[in-house]
């Protein structure tokens, strides 16, 4: 699993995750993801003034850009190289075989090229392709016929006799819509997560939505009792969030290294499905974790100054995870505090499905909830409302489409 912050330039290169904002952004992170939580608890308390809107994470692939390159008026398709330094813009077949020779995004690309354009797309919008015209089959699933279609992990399925199935059916490409980006070039063109799509033209050829979760705030709701549990956890989140030194925080945040060695750390745990009970224990193995990792690149180097040189790191890289033990135990702490919240959160919002979801076992179907939410702020801030545990357990062990 990957770990890219949104682009300096404002582009939607990958979503954070709520926790590691504590991690990312320091201080002003720690208070964020709170804020965002405590913003989300608003809003299911059936507070309808909360200043966060939620959106639905679909399992699509491949991701797509596709809209009009303000800078010669082209309409275009490509995948997130096309905000790269040597971007990757496809106008035609032969820029798409050029730039994509690989068979299933060669051929999911130039779908794109020929009945996207139909929509009438203003700037330029990113999605995921949920469906092409082949993907889509019948299966029945506990004794019910569904058309199905897996562009990744999960499974979609719409009972056959739907409306919204025959439309899946006629379509030659479905895709959901996220992030819509404006600008007067491409390098400058800013991200915006609150999109609209009422001006694109429907056609029978393209199946489309975008990703809003409909009335979070009104039949999705919490009780008083679980208004109650988030807010008693939000309350702990920001007594150990004041008790945190901001120089610690901060200095994580400023650092690359420490930032990507705590992060990387913490993804081991999230592959191995464990979550972190024990922060005092989870800070010792991550220091000893840095530690192995570190006398390995020293027994690797082959010149004695390039191995006093790593020496030397190695030395300042513990002496700060040493006599910060307490503060990154706290720092832990406040994360698991986060998830704590959050995953009340997602347990709610998965209450409602527009369609059903599942994952592909040895043993047939098993009813599985969506990917996950992100909460988008009214500044346009978003970060990532997801099952880590739940959501990597299954994209490393499910059944994916390639493998049936």
């Amino acid at each position: 699993m990957e770990y890219l912050r949104e682009s300096k330039e404002g582009k939607n290169v990958h979503l954070e995750h709520l926790e590691d904002n504590v991690l990312n952004a320091g201080v002003s992170g720690g208070r964020e993801a709170i804020n965002f939580l405590r913003s989300l608890r608003n809003m299911l308390a059936g507070h309808t003034g909360s200043k966060i809107n939620v959106t639905t994470k679909w399992d699509g692939a491949p991701a797509i850009f596709v809209g009009t390159n303000p800078e010669n008026g082209k309409f275009f398709v490509g995948t997130k190289s096309v905000f790269a330094k040597n971007a990757k813009l496809n106008y035609t077949d032969k820029d798409i075989d050029e730039n994509h020779s690989s068979g299933g995004l060669n051929e999911k690309l130039k779908l794109a090229l020929a009945f996207l354009p139909k929509l009438g797309i203003k700037g330029v919008l990113q999605g995921d392709m949920m469906f092409s015209k082949g993907d889509i089959r019948k299966e029945t699933i506990d004794g019910e016929e569904y058309i199905i279609f897996q562009p990744n992990t999960i499974v979609y399925a719409v009972p056959t006799k739907s409306k919204l199935a025959q439309t899946m059916l006629a379509a030659q490409i479905g895709v959901v819509f996220h992030t819509s980006y404006s600008g007067k070039t491409l390098e400058t063109m800013k991200a915006s997560y609150n999109i609209d799509i009422g001006h694109l033209k429907p056609t029978k050829d393209v199946w489309f939505r975008d990703a809003s979760f409909t009335d979070a705030s009104g039949s999705v709701t919490f009780t008083e009792e679980e208004t109650t549990a988030i807010t008693s956890i939000l309350s702990n989140a920001g007594r150990v969030f004041q008790s945190i030194p901001a120089l610690t925080l901060n200095r994580i945040a400023a650092s690359d290294v420490f930032l990507t060695q705590i992060k990387t750390f913490n993804n081991t745990k999230v592959r191995e499905g464990k979550k972190i009970v024990d922060t005092r224990v989870h800070t010792q193995e991550l220091i000893n974790y840095i530690e192995a990792k570190l006398n390995k690149e020293i027994l690797a180097a082959k010149k004695e100054d390039t191995k006093q040189k790593r020496i030397k790191e190695k030395n300042e890289v513990m002496r700060f995870y040493r006599s910060n033990a307490i503060q990154l135990k706290q720092i832990f702490d406040l994360m698991n505090l986060i998830v704590d919240a959050k995953l009340m959160i997602i347990r709610k919002l998965e209450t409602i499905k527009s369609i059903g979801t599942f994952v592909r076992t040895d043993n047939g179907f098993r009813i599985t909830a969506p990917e996950g939410f992100v909460a988008v702020d009214h500044l346009g801030k978003a970060l990532k409302l997801v099952d880590r545990l739940e959501f990597s357990h299954k994209n490393f062990t499910a059944q994916k489409a390639w493998d049936k």
